[in-house]
């Protein structure tokens, strides 16, 4: 039973800095690629960052230089850093993991990440 397990939300003041943590069950992690996604309310869900299995990494225009995107292969993990964090980062921010060659394609619940004064 595959599952995805995200952590590391909460409330932070602009500027400042969260890591969010992905926890992955039931599949062989190393031969996924793993995303994070986030939508805010009244928004479509969109691509935050990547990371493919060989560990190339992929951002969206918005939170390059500030977001860092990582995998522990040994910790079945993503982790995703995010600095300089701006009240237009609020959103709810989703785990994926994919396989095309399979047809595989699993989100986690969400955690909800607010930035705000």
């Amino acid at each position: 039973q595959v599952q995805l397990v995200e952590s590391g939300g909460g409330l932070v003041q602009p500027g400042g800095s969260l890591r969010l943590s992905c926890a992955a069950s039931g599949f062989t992690f190393r031969f996924y690629a793993m995303g994070w996604y986030r939508q805010a309310p009244g928004k479509q869900r969109e691509l935050v960052a990547a990371v493919a299995s060989t560990g190339t990494t992929n951002y969206a225009n918005s939170v390059k230089g500030r977001f860092t995107i990582s995998r522990d292969n040994a910790e079945n993990t993503v982790y995703l850093q995010m600095d300089s964090l701006r009240p237009e980062d609020t959103a709810v921010y989703y785990c994926n993991a994919a396989r095309i060659r399979v047809g595989d394609n699993c989100w986690g619940q969400g955690t909800q990440v607010t930035v705000s004064s």
